[in-house]
């Protein structure tokens, strides 16, 4: 028997480089084991560049830190180091081995104590016996500290105690102390929070919104100068149980070895210190305010009492996606002159705040009250509306209602149900009264009662809150609002911010083949009879079925509140009774019961007398019972619609739901079914990105979220997804076959197709797409087609000036380069940079060459003239002009039309387009810097992010690894002011977009330097001149 030692590489998963030893490993191995595999990331693989290059070098720091333990000789560690160090950087060779541990006042103190754990290093503390205090570590840390920061759930009275000396000292060096906290459980003590404040001068933020914040961490963050920054990340509130002897576990990590852990920390902090839902807290103000919320949270006060405070003067903010909802209705009416708009946003979203906060800035603009009709179906919702408004504009007397009797006197501010609007009562109403009228829930309306309503009044500004468009009876309420959506919230995007329970969706395979069952293409569904006695005959055997899944995910069916979407009456009453046969409570409600036993049936379900409703489509909008935990699928869906209808039933927050769980029973599909449609309406990926995420269960899930398919489901869905993905040209033709009309806008409305369908395949456009269909006459000029497959670069330009002045430019065939305005040759410069730089073709070699050429072929001005207008009518920014230059802040720009914009020279000087990040114009003295907010979409989000918005008018920026601050660029950073010069930054979420192309940026304008940290990068805080838009803050911040 041999003894010699098995080399071979265990079974599991590496992270490793593949060295001369780990390959020997591998051949042996595979001699052992020959039907092992190996998987292996090759350097041309982004992610696994990525993920080798941190790896190599945690190797290669391990390996040497070995080495020099090693050697005995100082001499050799010198040598070797230096050797190492010169193949780096030339600032990095050392004399001797000395380690730098302070840099202090000699004249004032004694070198700084350095905590146990090492700076460079990472550690965990557990309150264990002989092993130092959590207590006693903190204060060596803050001994060190330039700023502390603290994130803490509850806050008591026995942890100030214990940190008494530590505070004492931060306050005493002035020492910035900043503490964030929520009324989360009220555990915390009211008195403690005064204390931080009124003795140890911290600054001290609250979030009072116990129910949507839930604020359960626990961190401390050191920062120093020096840029050694530590934080301590666990269990441990500060109370003194946590800190000195509970069973707490907390993790120290630092900036040198865990730099991602300190970044995410530091931009997170930031992110919730500047969100406008965590309040300054001055005890001389806010005590009561504190006291209230804390009794409430704990449920020893009725909520009553806190709203009734938040009349006495306390402002309303709009979160981050509500600020959007704002910005895109003044775009709206400021940029597109439109005065009647429709924001869609689930139910329980906020929408009626939105709209609230819109009247207030209304008034504002104003300069007076508008007189206001806002419109609801519900009596709970208009005193609901009303109490929202009276908060927003600080008014405990504003509104009043006209609903079950009740009558306006003044009829200046009025909350009306829609049924008491009647005819009679509309004549009696001047049509141009009110000057807004705001209409809740649009959908729920029937069309005669909201029709008359519509044509009867002429109010300036018209504003409809929707959660779904479509209604049941087929109607779309955009037709009254021209077809156009001011804003969305999508489903995906309301999980992602907390607005709804979590979603457990479970895509399960049931056994059924529906393959050979009749499909109408033209409905793209199946025979509803047909499908329904399929489902009958499939008996008892599919229920059982269904009832054992529901056991094996809920455990508990006595808490289940369930509805069931079927295909026909037939259906759901026969579920029903199958339900019954089975011990389960079940009620069938459809069209055939009067509103009366449909107002029983859904009570019997709140109450837990019945615990499933199956339905056809009385569910999918129209009613509202947010109790509802469980939703069972049925019967086949692919529209997207129907869909996030009936996702939207289950989603509701309710008090003791901590999630909504989804079964959606999958069988074998008929051939034309498309799951993309259904899953792109969810996750708002499609293509290849769906299928990467259906490969990888869905790993980007909003928190507390999942989606998960049985195997048989995912091997169904992703080759359905992948087949529609390389068909998607093939179903682009089909439907300009079909509709035929070379108007882009009409063809697109028509086919229910994005802009980017069209330019995602390869070389297309819209042009060649017309010739291949014999819509337009065929072209066969080489050149032309280069500049038709050059469109796709184009598809961002959003703002006005810069259309007309490109249109302007290619239709006036004897304007010269030379002989235009600067600010056209300026535009002349972007357009040509578009078309030519970095696109792989020979240039024509001047300006005036390149325009000449786009001038001869007419189809691309023609081509280029819809997309742009697309793109700009279906943008929501408000562009405004910025100083010496053409480019306007909140647009969008290629960096071909950024370079065009700010440098002027030969096109053979700028068709080179630069690849760093930052450019210098030492002409004008002002540097550009291009902010990628997520660089690379291959990296997680948790490890990815260098610049960041932390608030909309300040960004943190990180300068190039290399940079330091002697260098001329960091001196030009920081004193660009007293150089009289500019820092111009341009930002984008991306790399890539949805065409495959370079994303654009939104130019953001000029920025003031704010200041800056440590250096190879700099950290640099900057202060944007106007707020970023809406939307690209709530992308890029690192928070929800």
């Amino acid at each position: 028997m041999s003894t010699r030692p098995d080399s071979s590489l265990p079974f599991g998963v590496y992270e490793t480089p593949i060295t001369s030893r780990v390959r020997e490993r591998m051949d042996e191995t595979l001699n052992n084991y020959p039907a092992a595999g190996f998987g292996i990331g090759r350097s041309s693989d982004q992610e696994a560049h990525s993920r080798y290059t941190s790896a190599v070098s945690q190797r290669i720091g391990s390996l040497l830190e070995h080495r020099l333990y090693s050697l005995k000789s100082p001499q050799d560690r010198v040598a070797l180091i230096n050797k190492i160090a010169l193949l780096l950087d030339e600032d990095e060779g050392i004399d001797s081995e000395e380690l730098l541990y302070a840099v202090y006042n000699s004249g004032l103190a004694e070198p700084p104590v350095l905590p146990d754990a090492s700076l460079t290093k990472s550690a965990l503390f557990t309150n264990a016996q002989g092993e130092s205090s959590l207590t006693s570590e903190i204060e060596r840390e803050i001994q060190t500290a330039d700023s502390v920061d603290l994130l803490c759930a509850f806050i008591k009275n026995s942890g100030i105690s214990v940190l008494d000396r530590q505070l004492e000292h931060l306050r005493d060096n002035k020492i910035p102390f900043r503490l964030l906290t929520s009324t989360y459980c009220g555990a915390s003590d009211a008195a403690a929070l005064k204390r931080l404040v009124e003795k140890y001068q911290a600054d001290v933020k609250i979030c009072y919104e116990h129910k949507s914040t839930r604020l359960h961490a626990k961190a401390w963050l050191f920062r120093r100068k020096s840029g050694f920054d530590t934080a301590f990340i666990g269990s441990s509130n500060l109370s003194k149980s946590a800190l000195v002897d509970g069973w707490e576990w907390n993790v120290r990590g630092s900036n040198t070895a865990t730099p991602e852990v300190i970044d995410k920390f530091i931009k997170t902090f930031d992110s919730y210190w500047h969100d406008s839902h965590f309040k300054t807290f001055d005890p001389n103000i806010d005590m009561e305010r504190l006291q209230r919320s804390l009794r409430v949270a704990k449920g020893s006060e009725v909520p009553g009492a806190l709203r009734q405070l938040e009349l006495s003067g306390l402002e309303v903010t709009p979160y981050p996606y509500q600020e959007e909802m704002l910005e895109a209705l003044w775009a709206e009416r400021e940029v597109k002159g439109r005065h009647r708009n429709l924001l869609v946003a689930a139910t329980g979203t906020g929408k009626t705040v939105v709209a609230a906060l819109d009247y207030r800035n209304l008034c504002e603009q104003w300069k007076r009250r508008p007189r206001l009709l806002f419109v609801a179906h519900r009596k709970e919702i208009l005193h609901q509306a009303r109490r929202t408004f009276q908060e927003v504009l600080k008014d405990a007397d504003f509104g009043e209602l006209l609903v079950d009797g009740a009558e306006p006197r003044r009829w200046d501010y009025v909350f009306a149900s829609v049924q008491s609007l009647s005819a009679s009562r509309l004549q009696k109403l001047n049509p141009k009264h009110f000057d807004v009228v705001v209409i809740d829930e649009f959908h729920h309306a029937q069309a005669p009662t909201y029709r008359a309503l519509l044509d009867h009044f002429q109010p300036q500004e018209l504003l409809g809150l929707t959660a779904t468009p479509e209604r049941g009876d087929g109607e779309n309420v955009q037709k009254y609002f021209d077809y156009r959506v001011a804003h969305e919230l999508r489903l995906w995007d309301a999980l992602r911010l907390q607005l709804l329970v979590p979603m457990h969706y479970y895509g399960i395979a049931d056994g059924t083949d529906l393959s050979s069952l009749t499909w109408s293409r033209g409905k793209k569904d199946y025979n509803s009879k047909e499908l329904s006695e399929f489902y009958i005959k499939s008996s008892e055997k599919r229920t059982r079925f269904i009832i054992n899944e529901l056991n094996r995910r809920i455990f508990d069916l006595s808490r289940m509140k369930a509805i069931g979407f079927c295909v026909t009456i037939a259906h759901a009453e026969y579920m029903a009774q199958q339900f019954l046969q089975f011990g389960i409570p079940a009620r069938a409600v459809t069209s055939e019961l009067t509103a009366t036993e449909r107002a029983q049936a859904i009570k019997d379900l709140e109450t837990g007398k019945v615990k499933v409703l199956f339905s056809v489509d009385i569910f999918n909008e129209g009613v509202d019972i947010p109790a509802v935990n469980t939703l069972l699928l049925l019967r086949p869906t692919q529209s997207p619609v129907i869909f996030l209808q009936q996702l939207g039933r289950g989603l509701r927050l309710s008090s003791g739901k901590d999630s909504c769980v989804i079964f959606d029973f999958i069988g074998q599909q008929h051939v034309d079914f498309d799951f993309e449609r259904k899953f792109h309406a969810l996750t708002r990926k499609r293509g290849k990105r769906l299928a990467e995420e259906i490969k990888q269960g869905f790993p980007t899930t909003p928190p507390g979220s999942h989606i998960q398919f049985d195997e048989t489901t995912a091997e169904q869905v992703l080759r359905n997804v992948k087949k529609i993905s390389r068909n998607s040209l093939r179903n682009v033709r089909a439907l300009l076959s079909e509709i035929r009309t070379t108007n882009l806008k009409e063809f697109l409305e028509d086919s229910n197709l994005q802009l980017e369908d069209i330019y995602r395949p390869s070389k297309y456009s819209w042009t060649r797409l017309l010739r291949e269909e014999g819509l337009l006459k065929q072209n066969s000029d080489k050149t032309e087609s280069f500049l038709l497959s050059r469109i796709r670069v184009f598809l961002h330009v959003n703002d006005p000036h810069r259309i007309d002045a490109y249109l302007r430019i290619l239709s006036t065939p004897d304007l010269r380069y030379a002989d235009m305005e600067l600010s056209d040759q300026t535009f002349a410069r972007m357009l040509v940079l578009g078309f030519w730089a970095n696109s792989n073709s020979q240039h024509p070699g001047s300006f005036d060459a390149a325009l000449a050429v786009l001038r001869q072929h007419p189809q691309v001005a023609w081509e280029l003239e819809q997309v742009m207008k697309l793109s700009s009518d279906s943008s929501r920014i408000v562009p405004q002009h910025s100083d010496n230059s053409v480019l306007e802040t909140h647009a969008d720009y290629s960096l071909a039309e950024l370079i065009g914009a700010l440098e002027s020279g030969s096109l053979q000087e700028l068709v080179n387009l630069p690849r760093e990040g930052v450019k210098y114009f030492p002409d004008i003295n002002t540097d550009l810097f291009l902010v990628t907010f997520q660089k690379d979409e291959q990296v997680s989000a948790s490890t990815n992010y260098r610049d960041y918005p932390i608030s909309p008018d300040l960004l943190h920026w990180e300068s190039q690894s290399t940079t330091t601050l002697k260098s001329k660029a960091a001196r030009r950073y920081i004193g660009h002011q007293e150089r009289d010069g500019k820092i111009l930054i341009a930002s984008r979420f991306t790399k890539k977009n949805e065409v495959g192309t370079a994303s654009a940026y939104t130019y953001l304008g000029a920025v003031d330097y704010v200041s800056h940290h440590g250096e190879k990068p700099i950290q640099f805080e900057w202060k944007l001149q106007r707020a970023m838009p809406k939307a690209l803050y709530a992308a890029g911040r690192t928070v929800a």
